[in-house]
Order: structure tokens, then C-alpha cells, then sequence
């Protein structure tokens, strides 16, 4: 397999053409964001291994990557409790990437929304 030469500027171009995403920091590493919630970044952690992506997915979503395509996501114990896979960039074609960002884009607002109403209900300090 060729190596490909996705990397996180592959990754903000195709992410800031989504609606509402805008360029990042999470963990002191550089993020894709929509209505502030979290899509994508550089994973910190140690385990994960260089030239890697955190993408936001369900775990049901997660789950079906990860049987999928083994050699493209992974998930180390770090990253089990949270609703996000790593992904190979080397591994990954542009159009493939345009979808995991837009499966991200998707679960972020879909979070967004389940989270909204209880904001409103807020009574002010």
C-alpha cells in the first residue's frame, strides 16, 4: 500500500468545508470543533501511535470501524471509555477521511443537541 500524505492540514481542510466547523486546540493539540464540541484531533496521549487521529464516532460506530478495517482504527486503553476511534492517516484515502469527519460532524451535533435543552434550564448564579 502506498503511503498517503494525509496529515492534520489534510484533515482542517476537509473538516473546515463542513458547516459550522472551525479550526481548534484540544489538549494543547490542534482540533476540529463544531458549536464548540469536538470532532477531531491530535491525539496527546502517549499511546497512540505518531501519525494518528482522534475522530468523535459512537461506540456502536466505533465498533463497526474497528472490525472493519483493523489496520486503519485502533483504540488503546487510554481511549476506551471515550466515544472516539484513532485512525492510521497513513492508511487513509482523502475520500474515506471526508466521510469519518462528516460521521464526526454528525455525532458532535447530535451531542450538541442532546445536551442543549438542560443549558436552558440552567438557573443563572
Amino acid at each position: 500500500m502506498p503511503q498517503s500524505t494525509i496529515n492534520f492540514d489534510t484533515v482542517r481542510e476537509i473538516g473546515l468545508a463542513l458547516p459550522g466547523v472551525e479550526a481548534s486546540t484540544a489538549y494543547g493539540g490542534p482540533a476540529l470543533k463544531v458549536r464548540e464540541k469536538l470532532m477531531a484531533c491530535v491525539p496527546i496521549h502517549r499511546s497512540a501511535e505518531p501519525g494518528s487521529l482522534v475522530v468523535r464516532v459512537g461506540f456502536d460506530d466505533r465498533a463497526e470501524l474497528l472490525a472493519a478495517a483493523p489496520d486503519v482504527y485502533y483504540v488503546t486503553d487510554h481511549y476506551l471509555a471515550y466515544s472516539a476511534v484513532l485512525v492510521r492517516l497513513s492508511r487513509v484515502t482523502p475520500d474515506v477521511l471526508r466521510d469519518l469527519l462528516s460521521m464526526a460532524h454528525r455525532f458532535a451535533i447530535a451531542l450538541e443537541a442532546r445536551r442543549s435543552p438542560s443549558r436552558s434550564r440552567r438557573k443563572p448564579v
